[in-house]
């Protein structure tokens, strides 16, 4: 059974259950207990920074949104949106285990080519990655920090 560590988000009042000798976790934007695995840690960590550090209203925030990439069902894990609908932040969180590498940036531009927003976030809980994109000049560049909702 998975057991949460500190991460380097700022710790969240989250409601932990346990049944039947595994972990759940309750996803406030759902409203459903899901399995803790160590992404889902991560994300609903990373959810809570949104909504309670940057301000992100929880209405604006989609949770493992599904989209067809080369004929595949892929899944997004957090989509956020602006205030007139369109997306404009690609979140994708990983295990903390798991490194960022050049393979997970690959996968959130892969996703990317879907919903073309203006800023990517690549985190596994203890480093967290923020791309600004330039679709004119076609490139992106790293920032120290992700906007807050009403700076974006």
């Amino acid at each position: 059974m998975f057991q949460p560590e500190p991460l380097n988000l700022p710790p969240y009042p989250f409601k932990l259950t346990q049944k039947e000798n595994q972990l759940f976790i309750f996803d406030e934007l759902r409203k459903k207990n899901l399995v803790l695995t160590p992404e889902e840690w991560v994300r609903q960590h990373f959810i809570q920074f949104l909504i309670k550090e940057k301000n992100y209203p929880k209405s604006l925030i989609k949770l493992e949104g599904g989209l067809k990439l080369n004929k595949l069902q892929k899944r997004t894990d957090i989509l956020i949106y602006s205030k007139t609908g369109v997306p404009e932040i690609l979140v994708e969180c990983k295990a903390s285990s798991v490194k960022i590498d050049q393979k997970v940036f690959d996968q959130i531009a892969r996703y990317n080519l879907i919903h073309r927003v203006n800023y990517l976030v690549v985190s596994n809980g203890l480093a967290h990655y923020y791309c600004q994109m330039n679709y004119e000049n076609q490139s992106y560049h790293f920032i120290s920090d992700l906007p807050n909702y009403h700076s974006i």
